[in-house]
């Protein structure tokens, strides 16, 4: 578990691997009483919205960027501030990845500042983010 004694800028957090199925994002859109067609509806999806394909919802990756720090935090870390920003649609059978690194360490208030990321297959960061967390040292 990280502590604020052996967290130094630059560290790394764990990457996430997902890859959306339907399954998983109909399940995920019924919990959050999603019905945006997009989600869902490839025919609609393509051809009215013009989308490549079904897209995979923005506040799900967020989703994804949360669990990044909170699952590096433990049980002996606190998430005191969440943001991201969804930059570029990601689409159903794309693999893609989340991760983070330490970017600030305040040691007077416990706190560090964790930049984190969702990207494409090609390497492209397609919703950046950020996190503060305060640490036990």
């Amino acid at each position: 578990m990280p502590t604020l004694s052996n967290v130094t800028i630059g560290t790394t957090l764990g990457e996430r691997t997902h890859k959306p199925s339907t399954v998983s994002l109909f399940l995920y859109n019924a919990a959050i009483w999603n019905s945006h067609r997009i989600h869902f509806d490839q025919t609609y999806t393509t051809q009215v919205e013009q989308h490549r394909g079904i897209v995979v919802d923005g506040p799900l990756q967020g989703d994804w960027l949360s669990q990044v720090a909170t699952e590096w935090l433990g049980n002996d870390g606190r998430l005191l501030q969440f943001e991201y920003s969804n930059r570029r649609a990601a689409y159903l059978g794309e693999t893609l990845r989340a991760g983070g690194k330490v970017v600030k360490v305040n040691e007077c208030d416990q706190t560090v500042t964790i930049e984190l990321y969702l990207k494409n297959a090609n390497d492209e960061i397609i919703a950046p983010g950020q996190a503060i967390v305060q640490l036990k040292d």
